[in-house]
Protein backbone atom coordinates (compact mmCIF):
# COMPACT_ATOMS: atom_id res chain seq x y z
CA UNK A 1 0.00 0.00 0.00
CA UNK A 2 1.45 3.42 -0.79
CA UNK A 3 2.35 5.34 1.75
CA UNK A 4 -0.24 8.99 2.91
CA UNK A 5 3.04 11.12 2.53
CA UNK A 6 4.09 9.50 -0.90
CA UNK A 7 0.15 9.99 -2.02
CA UNK A 8 0.72 13.97 -0.82
CA UNK A 9 3.91 14.27 -2.55
CA UNK A 10 2.26 13.16 -5.85
CA UNK A 11 -0.52 16.04 -5.62
CA UNK A 12 1.91 18.16 -4.46
CA UNK A 13 3.80 17.50 -7.77
CA UNK A 14 0.60 16.88 -10.34
CA UNK A 15 -1.07 20.65 -8.26
CA UNK A 16 -0.02 22.60 -11.26
CA UNK A 17 -1.19 20.44 -14.64
CA UNK A 18 -3.81 18.90 -12.61
CA UNK A 19 -7.00 20.96 -14.12
CA UNK A 20 -5.28 20.87 -17.73
CA UNK A 21 -4.99 16.64 -17.09
CA UNK A 22 -8.53 16.14 -16.57
CA UNK A 23 -9.58 19.02 -18.54
CA UNK A 24 -11.45 17.15 -21.20
CA UNK A 25 -13.50 14.18 -19.13
CA UNK A 26 -14.01 17.46 -16.57
CA UNK A 27 -15.84 19.22 -19.20
CA UNK A 28 -17.56 16.11 -21.22
CA UNK A 29 -18.55 14.19 -17.87
CA UNK A 30 -17.57 15.15 -14.78
CA UNK A 31 -18.90 18.55 -14.50
CA UNK A 32 -22.78 17.30 -15.08
CA UNK A 33 -22.47 14.95 -12.40
CA UNK A 34 -20.42 16.80 -9.91
CA UNK A 35 -23.99 19.69 -11.10
CA UNK A 36 -25.66 16.59 -9.69
CA UNK A 37 -24.31 16.05 -6.52
CA UNK A 38 -24.63 19.42 -5.38
CA UNK A 39 -27.93 19.75 -6.14
CA UNK A 40 -28.33 17.18 -3.50
CA UNK A 41 -26.45 19.03 -0.48
CA UNK A 42 -28.56 20.84 2.17
CA UNK A 43 -27.68 23.19 4.59
CA UNK A 44 -27.12 25.35 6.62
CA UNK A 45 -23.39 23.25 7.58
CA UNK A 46 -21.64 21.49 4.72
CA UNK A 47 -18.08 19.87 4.48
CA UNK A 48 -16.37 19.33 1.47
CA UNK A 49 -13.07 16.96 1.57
CA UNK A 50 -10.64 16.19 -0.81
CA UNK A 51 -11.61 20.01 -2.38
CA UNK A 52 -8.26 19.85 -4.69
CA UNK A 53 -8.28 22.80 -6.80
CA UNK A 54 -11.85 23.57 -6.39
CA UNK A 55 -13.60 21.90 -9.17
CA UNK A 56 -16.94 22.26 -7.39
CA UNK A 57 -16.59 25.90 -6.26
CA UNK A 58 -19.31 27.12 -9.44
CA UNK A 59 -21.81 24.22 -7.71
CA UNK A 60 -21.79 25.83 -3.96
CA UNK A 61 -25.29 26.21 -2.75
CA UNK A 62 -24.99 30.15 -2.29
CA UNK A 63 -26.22 29.99 1.50
CA UNK A 64 -24.72 27.49 2.82
CA UNK A 65 -21.57 27.72 5.36
CA UNK A 66 -19.31 25.65 3.72
CA UNK A 67 -16.24 23.79 4.94
CA UNK A 68 -13.68 22.75 2.30
CA UNK A 69 -10.34 20.62 3.07
CA UNK A 70 -7.44 18.73 1.53
CA UNK A 71 -4.21 17.18 2.94
CA UNK A 72 -1.84 18.51 -0.57
CA UNK A 73 -0.51 22.11 0.58
CA UNK A 74 -0.07 22.46 -3.07
CA UNK A 75 -3.58 21.52 -4.33
CA UNK A 76 -5.18 23.59 -1.35
CA UNK A 77 -3.13 26.27 -2.78
CA UNK A 78 -4.69 26.25 -6.03
CA UNK A 79 -8.12 26.20 -4.51
CA UNK A 80 -7.17 29.79 -2.22
CA UNK A 81 -6.41 31.15 -5.58
CA UNK A 82 -9.51 30.19 -7.37
CA UNK A 83 -11.60 31.17 -4.15
CA UNK A 84 -9.49 34.69 -3.94
CA UNK A 85 -9.58 35.11 -7.87
CA UNK A 86 -13.85 34.30 -8.22
CA UNK A 87 -14.77 35.31 -4.59
CA UNK A 88 -16.24 32.08 -3.44
CA UNK A 89 -17.62 32.02 -0.22
CA UNK A 90 -15.82 29.10 1.70
CA UNK A 91 -13.58 28.11 4.87
CA UNK A 92 -10.30 26.23 3.36
CA UNK A 93 -7.74 24.46 5.50
CA UNK A 94 -4.85 22.15 5.04
CA UNK A 95 -6.54 18.39 7.06
CA UNK A 96 -6.85 15.11 6.77
CA UNK A 97 -10.19 12.80 5.76
CA UNK A 98 -8.93 10.10 7.93
CA UNK A 99 -8.44 12.41 11.15
CA UNK A 100 -10.71 14.86 10.95
CA UNK A 101 -10.57 18.18 13.69
CA UNK A 102 -14.32 18.51 13.96
CA UNK A 103 -16.57 17.17 16.64
CA UNK A 104 -19.07 14.67 15.98
CA UNK A 105 -22.71 15.30 14.02
CA UNK A 106 -21.09 18.56 12.95
CA UNK A 107 -22.54 18.87 9.21
CA UNK A 108 -25.61 18.36 7.69
CA UNK A 109 -23.99 17.13 4.27
CA UNK A 110 -20.57 16.07 3.66
CA UNK A 111 -19.19 15.88 0.05
CA UNK A 112 -16.32 14.38 -1.56
CA UNK A 113 -15.38 13.60 -5.38
CA UNK A 114 -13.10 11.46 -6.58
CA UNK A 115 -11.43 11.13 -3.39
CA UNK A 116 -11.49 7.81 -2.12
CA UNK A 117 -9.54 6.33 -5.26
CA UNK A 118 -6.50 8.12 -3.21
CA UNK A 119 -7.37 7.67 0.39
CA UNK A 120 -4.82 5.09 2.04
CA UNK A 121 -7.57 3.65 4.45
CA UNK A 122 -10.64 4.32 2.60
CA UNK A 123 -12.59 2.65 5.86
CA UNK A 124 -11.03 4.88 8.46
CA UNK A 125 -11.54 7.86 5.97
CA UNK A 126 -15.31 6.63 5.71
CA UNK A 127 -15.78 6.55 8.81
CA UNK A 128 -14.69 9.89 9.51
CA UNK A 129 -16.68 11.40 7.11
CA UNK A 130 -20.00 9.29 9.23
CA UNK A 131 -18.62 10.32 12.69
CA UNK A 132 -18.82 14.31 11.77
CA UNK A 133 -22.16 13.74 9.80
CA UNK A 134 -25.09 14.84 11.70
CA UNK A 135 -27.87 12.30 12.70
CA UNK A 136 -30.26 12.05 9.68
CA UNK A 137 -27.40 14.04 7.41
CA UNK A 138 -26.12 12.83 4.55
CA UNK A 139 -22.71 11.83 2.85
CA UNK A 140 -22.61 12.50 -1.39
CA UNK A 141 -19.63 10.54 -3.16
CA UNK A 142 -19.09 10.63 -6.22
CA UNK A 143 -16.06 8.16 -6.94
CA UNK A 144 -14.95 6.01 -9.77
CA UNK A 145 -14.85 2.35 -9.36
CA UNK A 146 -13.87 -0.81 -10.44
CA UNK A 147 -15.79 -2.40 -13.49
CA UNK A 148 -18.28 -4.67 -13.30
CA UNK A 149 -16.97 -6.49 -16.52
CA UNK A 150 -14.85 -9.09 -15.65
CA UNK A 151 -12.61 -8.46 -18.98
CA UNK A 152 -12.72 -4.77 -18.05
CA UNK A 153 -11.80 -5.18 -14.27
CA UNK A 154 -8.88 -7.52 -15.08
CA UNK A 155 -7.13 -4.26 -17.41
CA UNK A 156 -8.15 -2.30 -14.43
CA UNK A 157 -6.60 -4.15 -11.62
CA UNK A 158 -3.49 -4.74 -14.27
CA UNK A 159 -2.88 -1.50 -14.76
CA UNK A 160 -3.63 -0.24 -11.39
CA UNK A 161 -0.14 -0.37 -9.92
CA UNK A 162 1.18 2.10 -12.81
CA UNK A 163 -1.73 4.70 -12.58
CA UNK A 164 -1.18 4.81 -8.80
CA UNK A 165 2.73 5.17 -8.97
CA UNK A 166 2.06 8.12 -11.17
CA UNK A 167 -1.06 10.05 -10.02
CA UNK A 168 -1.31 8.59 -6.36
CA UNK A 169 -4.87 7.16 -7.07
CA UNK A 170 -6.50 3.45 -7.06
CA UNK A 171 -8.42 2.80 -10.43
CA UNK A 172 -9.97 -0.30 -8.85
CA UNK A 173 -11.52 0.16 -5.71
CA UNK A 174 -15.10 -1.03 -5.04
CA UNK A 175 -16.05 1.90 -3.04
CA UNK A 176 -19.80 1.21 -2.78
CA UNK A 177 -19.12 -1.55 -0.66
CA UNK A 178 -16.25 0.52 1.48
CA UNK A 179 -19.84 2.38 2.19
CA UNK A 180 -22.51 -0.29 2.84
CA UNK A 181 -20.18 -1.77 5.12
CA UNK A 182 -20.13 1.39 7.50
CA UNK A 183 -23.06 1.87 9.56
CA UNK A 184 -24.94 4.15 7.66
CA UNK A 185 -28.95 3.85 7.94
CA UNK A 186 -29.25 3.85 3.70
CA UNK A 187 -26.78 3.94 1.07
CA UNK A 188 -28.57 4.80 -2.67
CA UNK A 189 -26.99 4.91 -5.98
CA UNK A 190 -28.26 8.06 -8.19
CA UNK A 191 -29.36 6.98 -11.66
CA UNK A 192 -26.82 9.22 -13.37
CA UNK A 193 -24.36 6.78 -12.30
CA UNK A 194 -22.87 4.06 -15.01
CA UNK A 195 -20.20 0.97 -14.23
CA UNK A 196 -17.22 2.64 -13.60
CA UNK A 197 -18.43 6.06 -11.87
CA UNK A 198 -21.16 6.22 -8.89
CA UNK A 199 -22.81 8.93 -7.18
CA UNK A 200 -23.60 6.98 -3.59
CA UNK A 201 -25.75 8.83 -1.14
CA UNK A 202 -25.33 7.81 2.33
CA UNK A 203 -28.21 8.99 5.65
CA UNK A 204 -27.00 8.64 8.77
Amino acid sequence: MVSEDKTRQRYDRLAPYFDALEGVLEGAFFKKWRQTLWQQAKGPDILEVGVGTGKNFPFYPPDARITAIDFSEKMLQRAIEKKQRYGVKVDLYLQDVESLPYADNSFDTVVATFVFCSVPHPKKGLMELYRVCKPGGQVLLLEHVLSSNKVMAMMMNALNPLVRAVFGANINRETVKSVQSCPFQKVTLDPVSSDMVKLIRAVK
